[in-house]
């Protein structure tokens, strides 16, 4: 993480807190940040936020450490992890003040990851000094039928800006930003929903300063990030000492032909070492910044060493990351990032299907390995213009003792459906199959989640831009089990009609949305989890080396 200015507030490292007072605080941390994101969702506007719940809360502290993120979408982390430090860095301590707002999203300047998530923080004060900060981001389901040659063509991009002065509202940085938005009457609702869920952060973290005392509260969270350090650690060396290498076919309706992208998983004593090889960054919107690589691997690593570690900065103190710049994950400006969740989710594949060598029984088979978007824009009857976004989930990977999940969003996303009844009452787009696809989740003794059919009628004139993978490779199995099915796209039923992605849909047009499946976890002819047991504890069944 990037360095930051340090808070001249007293230091409170030798205040005597007992470890009751210290999980109290900790419990108040997550109950603010869910508090939070309950409140954007239901102050929203848009359907991508108030339905589909696209959007994450967190707390900082005065440095820009993550206190607690919500249990919302891991990706989201990678738009947190440098914008208090940048703030802190090209403001300066001495110029922030109570009731400033910042604004951002720009995935080169301000550790967004990409354009349409927007960041909302603000500092919270207490005894006039700065203690933490409210963040949060999201989603915001505009600047469609763009290009992604590179992030010029992506939309607005925005450093972080104050939006709020002191209180006072920036009237010129709000109609710069809703002058680049086709629907900037969602943009502004959905914007003050975040700005009402950040003051109510300072509320209760005022709240809870002022029963607690803030030398210990601040005391509390720094003891927090050293408890997560010390799980962490102890996690990882609980694995066996080695360098576990797994290699995955990436492939996207964006890319021309499949790429292998691989990792090295070196673990030594207490800490872990990823570096991470895939091809140069290309001219699509599937490349990853550096901050989006890391949230990408604290998510991996913590569901594999201690899923109950606390969700803050300590946990990835024992962890390192590298990667070449200006490849796909760890591209370099000015390469196009919209699309960048897809290969994140490979780079989920690729450290699970690591791991599965030395820990099988932590890990699951791969799971649908994509993100299927849908994002509609068109005109209205009276010519204003609407866009609609829609990710789909697919299955989730067989584990050593159970089966996998039907039709679910996986890994780094984890956000809801839109309801018919939403779509269709605000959209001209009818919904004619919404099912599971049978035999999509590949055989085993456990066997792979299946996917799903999502099936649109226009009923207007509209555009649509899909995105997806697994559409040639095959999510696959472990310890013996088979592959899961991969997804496609078809218009009228035929494939391969995307230019670039994008295609015209005319009234009566069908959409056809297929995601893929999941692997299956033990040969199809083993009993339960006994057999699979065994044959992993006497070493006949591991994940593949390459998947195919």
């Amino acid at each position: 993480m990037s360095d930051t200015l340090q808070n001249p507030v007293p230091d409170v490292a030798d205040a005597r807190l007992n470890p009751i007072t210290v999980e109290v605080i900790g419990s108040a941390f997550a109950s603010i940040v869910e508090e939070m994101g309950e409140a954007l969702v239901r102050a929203s506007y848009s359907t991508n936020i108030k339905e589909r719940r696209d959007c994450s809360t967190a707390l900082f502290d005065a440095d820009g450490l993550m206190l607690c993120q919500a249990e919302h979408i891991p990706m989201h982390l990678g738009s947190f992890i440098d914008f208090v430090p940048y703030v802190l860095r090209h403001f300066g301590l001495e110029n922030i003040a109570p009731g400033d707002i910042f604004m951002g999203n720009d995935a080169y300047e301000g550790g967004g990851t990409h354009l349409p998530d927007i960041v909302i923080a603000e500092p919270i004060f207490a005894k006039g000094r700065l203690i933490a900060w409210a963040i949060n981001t999201a989603h915001h389901s505009d600047f469609a039928d763009r290009g992604h040659a590179h992030i010029y063509q992506e939309g607005l991009r925005i450093p972080p800006v104050r939006l709020f002065r002191a209180g006072v509202l920036q009237e010129d940085v709000q109609r710069l930003f809703l002058l680049n938005c086709q629907v900037p009457a969602e943009r502004i609702s959905d914007l003050r929903a975040q700005i009402a869920a950040n003051r109510l952060g300072v509320a209760r973290m005022s709240e809870l300063c002022a029963k607690y005392g803030v030398p210990t509260v601040l005391a509390a969270g720094k003891e927090l990030m050293d408890y997560a350090e010390r799980k962490m650690r102890a996690g990882i060396a609980a694995i066996p000492d080695g360098t576990y290498r797994f290699a995955d076919i990436f492939d996207s309706e964006s890319l021309d032909k499949p790429l292998e992208m691989s990792v090295s998983i070196t673990v030594s004593g207490d800490e872990i070492h990823l570096d991470f090889v895939s091809p140069p960054q290309v001219r699509a919107g599937l490349n990853v910044v550096y901050t989006a690589l890391l949230a990408t691997v604290y998510y991996a690593v913590k569901t594999v060493v201690d899923p109950t570690i606390l969700p803050n900065a300590g946990l990835a103190r024992p962890i390192h990351v590298t990667a070449e710049e200006g490849t796909i994950l760890r591209c370099s400006h000015p390469a196009a990032v919209d699309g960048r969740i897809t290969a994140c989710q490979r780079a989920v594949d690729l450290i699970h299907g690591a791991f599965a060598q030395v820990v099988p029984e932590r890990v699951t088979a791969a799971s649908n390995g994509s993100v299927a978007v849908a994002s509609f824009n068109g005109r209205r009857p009276d010519k204003s213009l609407w866009v609609y976004l829609e990710t789909i989930g697919g299955g989730s990977g067989a584990r050593h003792s159970k089966d996998g999940l039907d039709g679910v969003h996986v890994h780094m996303t984890n956000t809801s459906n839109l309801p018919v009844e939403a779509l269709e009452g605000e959209y001209p787009i009818t919904l004619l199959r919404y099912e599971l696809v049978d035999g999509s989740g590949g055989a085993g003794t456990w066997v792979g989640g299946l996917g799903l059919r999502r099936v649109y009628r226009a009923e207007a004139e509209c555009r649509v831009q899909v995105m997806g993978s697994r559409l040639t490779s095959r999510p696959w199995g472990l310890a013996g089990g088979e592959a899961g099915a991969p997804g496609y796209f078809t218009v009228n039923g035929r494939e391969n009609v995307f230019d670039t992605g994008s295609v015209d849909l005319n009234p009566g047009d069908v959409l056809e949305i297929v995601t893929p499946g999941a692997g299956g976890y033990g040969l199809p002819s083993r009993r339960g989890a006994e057999d699979v047991a065994r044959d992993l504890r006497e070493g006949r069944l591991s994940a593949p080396a390459v998947a195919a």
